[in-house]
């Protein structure tokens, strides 16, 4: 039996990045992709889980604001 080694997650698709943000994927497109940083090959793309944590953390004390 081949012991199968399970990694974390370093970037998600778009698709992954707005179900794990609990948005829709049209949201996402129009009020959030704009702010963040994406890496993308061929016809993939993907945003890193830290530019996500990076993001929400700025988006975060933007709203503390006056």
């Amino acid at each position: 039996m081949t012991k199968v080694t399970e990694f974390p997650r370093l970037a998600l698709s778009p698709d992954e990045a707005a179900a794990a943000l609990g948005v829709s994927r049209d949201y996402l497109d129009e009020h959030i992709a704009g702010e963040l940083r994406w890496v993308r090959r061929g016809r993939r793309k993907f945003v890193a889980v830290r530019e996500l944590e990076r993001w929400l953390e700025s988006a975060s004390a933007l709203t503390l604001q006056p």
